[in-house]
């Protein structure tokens, strides 16, 4: 059969007029029915102002990363030279791993002209490519290791203006010999890297059902030292089931980001979104056979949360944070508020936020991952209290059935007056 030009073009217009009349039936389906349809049409954060990343190494394959973009991150994660062009090709920024930076940091003896010259040559291809965030460098140096790893940051910063140097450090109670606690790990790592944000890792969802309250205590550190030198904080939490970590659920997710948003933080990374070949690992994002999971939807759902809150919780200077039950070590409690003079219903975070013309926010979190809770709440102040939707980006009033919060979920709510 032979096709002419004209009938290649006229069914090229006919299948792009009926994809669009499908997808505004789509749209009008479900307007009727009461529900918002517009996602599509919400802006995404950039990773610049709060980073979303699946934490690892990434394959150089663009199906791969078009699934990692649809699942609602910015960043592609760890990416190999080579693969840096079919990241901005999908639109997701990357931070270059190359051996001659990652493979090498260790080496204390190298001369500082000797890693001038790793560093330029590493850094060449992509001086002028904003999509380049930066360089991977190490995870979880202890102090020790920090001198030395300074000079790789400042040479990667030279050399690339603009850049990140990539370290991410030990969790609370991990942070090993050189540091006389956690928060001289963290002040120390501060004043020798000189870094623009400050990453870490720590996993507190246990298989028996329970969260350690180590959860709290170590946001609570990461926000001090945040507000202190005016960096921003990334947490990685736990994206996968391995060792005696709990089963991955929608209530697991929706806690650790919930709560990291509620001390302030600026990045999320879940570990892993492609499941290790090795142990127990399982239900991450992407099997061993690299299927899908119920985990990819899992993480997309609470991914596009953070989208949806993003310019309004951008805009936000955080004042305090308490807890209303169950106050763990080194954490206030409601006797802190500065804006709440009650909140009742269930064991809940709350974040205490104000904007540029002081108006009050609360983040409140349910810090239940298997029930949902409904909640009374009571500002200090009169006015009317109005939420942010997290799934338009909405404001508006505060009432009815937005007073439930299912299992680790927040509600960023609002004094107008």
């Amino acid at each position: 059969m032979h096709w002419s030009g004209w009938s290649v073009v006229m069914v090229a217009l006919l299948f792009v007029v009926g994809e669009a009349s499908a997808k505004q039936a789509t749209r009008e389906k479900y307007t009727h029915h009461g529900f918002w349809y517009g996602r599509v049409e919400m802006k995404t954060v950039d990773a610049e102002d709060f980073l979303i990343m699946p934490w690892g190494w990434t394959a150089g394959d663009r199906e791969v990363l078009e699934d990692i973009k649809d699942c609602g991150f910015n960043m592609a994660g760890f990416l190999a030279p080579e693969h840096v062009k079919l990241a901005v090709r999908v639109g997701l920024k990357c931070i270059v791993d190359d051996p001659n930076v990652s493979r090498v940091v260790t080496d204390g003896q190298m001369s500082d002209e000797e890693i001038a010259k790793r560093v330029e040559k590493a850094t060449a291809r992509f001086k002028n490519n904003p999509d380049v965030y930066g360089y991977y460098v190490m995870d979880e140096p202890t102090a020790p290791l920090f001198p030395n790893l300074a000079r790789w940051a400042a040479a990667i910063t030279k050399a690339h203006p603009g850049s990140t140097p990539y370290i991410n450090l030990l969790p609370i109670g991990a942070q090993g010999p050189g540091s006389k606690d956690y928060e001289d790990y963290i002040e120390q790592f501060v004043s020798v890297i000189k870094p623009t944000y400050i990453s870490y890792d720590h996993y507190t969802l246990m298989d028996d059902g329970s969260v350690r309250p180590s959860l709290y205590m170590n946001l609570e550190v990461m926000r001090k030292a945040s507000l202190n030198h005016g960096i921003p904080f990334w947490n990685i939490v736990l994206g996968n089931s391995h060792f005696h970590y709990a089963e991955v659920t929608q209530g697991g997710l929706n806690l650790q980001v919930y709560a990291t948003l509620a001390y302030g933080g600026k990045g999320i990374c879940y570990f892993t979104y492609f499941a290790p070949l090795v142990g127990n690992y399982r239900n991450a994002a992407v099997d061993q056979f690299m299927n899908k999971t119920p985990t990819w939807n899992m993480l997309r759902f609470i991914n596009n949360q953070i989208h949806a809150l993003a310019p309004v919780y951008l805009t936000l200077k955080s004042v305090n944070v308490f807890h209303n039950e169950d106050v763990p070590d080194g954490c206030l409690g409601m006797e802190s508020s500065r804006h709440l003079a009650e909140i009742g219903g269930g064991s809940f975070l709350i974040g205490e936020f104000e904007d540029s013309n002081g108006v009050p926010y609360v983040l409140i979190v349910n810090k239940n991952i298997h029930i949902s809770s409904a909640f009374h709440v009571k500002f200090k102040e009169p006015g009317t209290v109005m939420m942010t939707s997290p799934y338009t980006g909405q404001t508006y009033g505060f009432g009815g059935e937005n007073g439930w919060l299912s299992p680790g979920t927040g509600i960023l709510l609002s004094l107008g007056k």
